[in-house]
């Protein structure tokens, strides 16, 4: 227990029964679960291969495994199961397939493949209410309900409409031999709740299991948390529900509280000394969330100095704003020699970026703006997983229409829509339907012979993926498919094209690493179907470059300097959380902004902006009433440490024109 602190040993030593470790912003909880897991190796209480921890985000799961191989070593840190809730829902689906109600090498739908069935069943449909009707669906299956679950729960007219929407998509996947994202928690539910053997089978496999960002949950992943825990409870679930800021896509808070009613035995343990943030940044971050009801409250703290006070700019609008925060970032990063990737600034809405980029811009200031395209979201990189999915599974229509049509060949939309109709009277899927030399004459002989050759390309690659490595198949894909030919045809550049071909050479290269990491000797079929649980925040590093992020996609970051600008009535919090009596959440999200900075804060706000054409004035925000006045430093209230700024700006403005004179 070298080097951990005396609540921090507790939870790594308490491994009997049920245990709630409620972990403060920076207060070393994932320390807490690498040492654990190391503890409950080596102490020899469970062998490696019955330790699970579970984690929110691939990338988290990707850090928590290379920090325990630094402590679990050899065979014993390969054996540990580091996974996402979803992807330990599709391990346990493949290993089931059959109890579920699937065959083997069944498919992943993504959220474009699910938009094209619903939109399939609502013909004439309006994007709004296909997103509408994909996020109802998706809700029920978060709430672990069946499509019959969800018909007998409805009650508006609304809600039945989407459940027998619901029960006709689910019954279009079961078709295809498929499953969608939120399938990946709800079928192992299902089967765990329903399938008493086979419950106790995963309790076998599982002897402790580990649950990070606990209080971000929603009610399906409690569901199997609690089926894979069994009634004896060993688990560790660690959580802080004053960072719980997910409610608006099915996150429960209540689920740490449910924990000890359903399981009494269960013991808590509060972690909150502070090992990030200065004093002064701590004693606002307490005072704000004290506003908030606590079942079990706690006092964050830190061994370290005071630091600055917190610096709260009123400015005229949006765009003076962001040049004060980017005349300031210049400040600092010349004054205090600090890296570009020490800053970073917050915001309630994306919208909210633009005028700061053009403000980091005019200093030439290097930034990262967070939310751009996905890597998986890259057409290229979308058309090869396509084929990928169509050689693991010849029964996903989703996969074949847009693998047939990646590149383009002589089969247009009219070919595929007569091509649907013979397979609907054949009784087969379309991938089975073009294979057929009989279905495939009644079409015309251009699209009948391209179609014939796309299922000779298809079944070359099929053929290859049964004795080469899942990377070696996707670089193959890629030239036999003709996609790396389509791909020079629609670059105008050589350097563009060397971008969209690099999106397909790292593809192979994570189907490599993946291998090594994840899927010891699985075949490309489950590897392709595992590439769906990728999430944005898994692909690309910033560099030394300012950070500018949303506030719900800073959780878990740390940074020496942070802006939180539209700190305004209606901004944050949020008009609609005002009007829909949600405060509560928009103050947890401040206090996540808050707890992001090391050393030093600065809380923007504006006098007006504009909306719809007009100037209108603002507030400012409820929540900077609740931080302690002592901490702060509006402006104009304190002339004598105003005016050491100034000097201090002063200086470091005549050392950086020396030294340009100097070069």
């Amino acid at each position: 227990m070298h080097g951990l602190n005396p609540q921090q040993s507790a939870a790594v030593l308490l491994c009997d029964g049920p245990l709630l470790v409620l972990a403060g912003a920076g207060s070393g909880k994932t320390r807490v679960i690498v040492e654990k897991i190391a503890h409950l190796v080596q102490s020899g209480r469970y062998p490696a291969k019955r330790v699970a921890a579970i984690t929110f985000t691939n990338k988290a799961a990707r850090e928590m495994r290379e920090r325990l191989a630094r402590r679990v070593k050899g065979d014993a840190g390969e054996a540990l199961t580091i996974s996402t809730f979803h992807a330990l829902g599709l391990k346990l689906l493949q290993i089931e397939h059959a109890k579920a109600g699937l065959r083997r090498g069944f498919s992943v739908f993504d959220s474009d493949d699910s938009t094209a069935q619903l939109k399939d069943l609502m013909p004439g449909a309006k994007p709004d209410a296909l997103q509408a009707a994909q996020a109802l669906i998706s809700r029920a299956k978060s709430g672990g309900l069946s499509p019959q679950q969800a018909q007998d729960a409805a009650i508006t007219v609304r809600e039945r409409e989407a459940a027998a929407l619901y029960a006709k998509y689910q019954a279009r996947l079961t078709a295809f031999n498929a499953v969608d994202f939120d399938d990946l928690i709800r079928l192992p539910v299902q089967l765990l709740e329903n399938d008493a053997d086979c419950a106790l089978a995963w309790r076998e496999r599982i002897g402790y299991l580990l649950v990070d960002e606990c209080q971000d949950t929603n009610d399906a992943q409690y569901r199997m948390l609690k089926a894979l825990a069994g009634n004896k409870g060993n688990f560790t679930c660690v959580g802080d529900d004053d960072q719980s800021i997910y409610a608006w896509r099915g996150a429960n808070p209540e689920n740490l509280s449910q924990l000890a009613r359903d399981y009494p035995a269960l013991q808590v343990i509060k972690l909150e000394q502070n090992y990030r943030c200065s004093n002064r940044v701590l004693r606002s971050a307490n005072a704000l969330i004290a506003n908030n009801p606590h079942e079990h409250p706690k006092q964050l703290w830190s061994a370290q100095a005071d630091g600055e006070r917190i610096r709260v700019w009123e400015c005229r609008d949006s765009g003076h704003e962001a040049e004060r925060v980017a005349g300031e970032i210049h400040f600092v990063h010349t004054a205090r020699t600090a890296a570009w990737s020490d800053f970073c600034v917050l915001f309630r809405g994306n919208h909210q970026s633009r005028a700061l980029e053009k403000a980091l811009q005019l200093l030439r200031i290097p930034y990262h703006l967070s939310g751009g395209t996905a890597f998986l979201e890259r057409g290229e990189v979308k058309d090869a997983l396509a084929w990928l999915r169509l050689i693991a599974n010849p029964e996903d229509d989703a996969a074949f229409l847009r693998a047939v049509q990646s590149p383009k060949r002589e089969v247009g939309a009219t070919t595929l829509a007569k091509l649907a109709e013979l397979a609907q009277h054949a009784g087969l899927p379309l991938s089975r339907a073009s294979e057929s030399i009989g279905l495939l004459k009644q079409l015309p002989p251009r699209a009948s012979n391209a179609l014939s050759g796309f299922i000779d390309i298809v079944r070359h690659l099929r053929s290859e993926a049964m004795r080469v490595p899942p990377a070696e198949l996707v670089r193959q894909l890629n030239d036999r498919s003709g996609l790396l030919t389509a791909l020079r045809a629609q670059c105008k550049t050589d350097a563009m094209f060397a971008i969209r071909r690099g999106n397909l050479d790292e593809l192979a290269d994570w189907f490599d690493a993946s291998k090594r990491a994840e899927a010891r000797g699985s075949g490309a079929g489950e590897l392709a179907a595992s590439l769906a649980l990728l999430s944005h925040a898994d692909k690309g590093d910033a560099g030394n470059q300012v950070r500018l992020m949303s506030l719900h996609g800073a959780k878990g970051l740390e940074f020496r300097y942070v802006f939180i600008v539209g700190v305004d009535d209606k901004t944050l919090p949020h008009e609609a959380s005002i009007d829909e009596g949600r405060i509560d959440e928009e103050r947890r999200l401040l206090y996540v902004g808050i707890t992001r900075a090391k050393e030093q804060l600065w809380l923007s706000h504006s006098r007006e902006t504009q909306r719809w054409g007009s100037r209108i004035r603002l507030q400012p925000s409820r929540f900077l009433d609740e931080l302690p006045a002592a901490e702060l430093q509006r402006d104009g209230a304190d002339p004598v440490a105003d005016a050491e700024r100034k000097n201090e700006r002063a200086t470091a403005g005549f050392a950086a024109i020396k030294a340009l004179l100097e070069v």
